[in-house]
């Protein structure tokens, strides 16, 4: 019992931190860069390089396992990156270096800490581990707030959040299971499953118009920025309510909650199309968050734990191809069709992934389920 709340600990405060550093990076550090004198593009480019190496990286492990020595390993870049970040950030092309190591940090480390969580707590219990991630990215997003004009203290922020993240990674290392066999390596394929896969990387394309420009396209209808601060809160703040009350679903069909989910997203940003301007709404809206974003990575993680034998390589690629490639798209997407419409784009690229999710077979939903 003392051991099992101990691992509990250790894998929430690992979420906590790891969670905390995306928080601070996706925040803040655009806005630092931006002070440093770097150019709209070049900001793109900068946070592109993370989302384009998570696609790439499980490419690399296709033959070979994802084993504890690579995992300490990548703990260990994400650490050097840490420290990179001070040396490099004044200069644009040395700065693509730590970025693209971190992204590549992050494609290892994610995968195997959710797979070890899966194995150990178990996907009834998972959410209220997993929920501490969603508190440790608020957290920065308050702790920050009053910082952002001064470089140096983000900065601090993001190397003693990747340096939390690394102690408790190295802790929760410990809890592993034996690696894959050969076999079982050669018998992963991404066309088993076509699908599912096209449905995650549509799925987080139709996230782009969110992430980049909720903002933007709110207040461009009118709504100040504390009130969009407060949306922003309030869909984390739902998220964590579902992270936290998810587990009697978790027991249900996965792929159904999947399709659940894939379907609020249609309507979240359908909605945001047709009332940019309604207050009400538009926190209806951010209510869905806790099916479109919190109850569809908890059954789309949880589905692939029980579909695929090599859990920590499925685990990597959902990471790859979704918050990858999908964000990756999604974003360059975003920028191009931005405009009254940008929702409506949204709403359709959900639809279509949707539409892709029907084409996964049932007989799946039952193995080791």
């Amino acid at each position: 019992m003392k051991r099992d709340r101990r691992l509990f600990f250790e894998i929430s405060a690992f979420y906590l931190f790891f969670f905390s550093i995306i928080g601070v990076y996706v925040i803040y550090m655009p806005k630092v860069l931006e002070l440093k004198g770097y150019s709209s593009l070049q900001i793109g480019i900068v946070f592109a390089m993370s989302p384009l190496m998570r696609f790439l990286t499980p490419f690399f492990f296709l033959k070979r396992p994802l084993s504890k020595r690579i995992y300490e390993l990548s703990l260990l870049l994400i650490l050097i990156c840490g420290v990179l970040f001070f040396v490099t950030i004044d200069r644009f092309y040395l700065f693509l270096i730590p970025n693209i190591l971190l992204g590549v940090g992050f494609a290892l480390i994610l995968p195997y800490a959710e797979t070890i969580a899966l194995e150990k707590i178990g996907k009834e219990n998972y959410g209220k581990s997993r929920l501490w991630g969603s508190i440790g990215f608020i957290l920065m997003a308050l702790l920050l707030a009053d910082m952002m004009d001064d470089p140096q203290k983000v900065l601090n922020f993001l190397f003693a959040t990747i340096a939390l993240t690394v102690l408790f990674g190295y802790l929760v290392a410990k809890y592993d299971s034996p690696s894959v066999s050969d076999s079982e390596l050669e018998g992963f394929s991404l066309k088993t499953h076509l699908w599912f896969w096209v449905s995650a990387f549509l799925m987080q394309v139709s996230f782009g118009p969110f992430y980049n420009f909720f903002t933007i396209y709110e207040t461009s209808f009118g709504l100040d920025y504390k009130t969009v601060s407060y949306l922003w809160t309030f869909g984390v703040i739902c998220e964590i309510a579902m992270l936290y009350f998810q587990s009697p679903l978790m027991k249900k069909n996965l792929l159904l909650l999947i399709k659940i989910s894939i379907l609020s997203a249609v309507i979240r940003w359908f909605l945001l199309f047709l009332f940019p301007a309604s207050v009400p709404i538009t926190f209806l809206a951010q209510s869905l968050h806790a099916l479109s974003f919190a109850l569809y990575y908890s059954a789309a993680i949880s589905y692939l734990f029980h579909i695929y034998e090599n859990r920590k390589l499925a685990q990597q690629f959902f990471g790859g191809i979704s918050f990858g490639l999908g964000g990756f798209a999604g974003s360059l997407l975003a920028g191009y069709f931005y405009g009254e419409y940008l929702f409506l784009y949204a709403s359709l690229v959900a639809f279509l992934s949707l539409l892709a999710i029907f084409g996964e077979s049932e007989k799946f939903t039952d193995k080791k389920n």
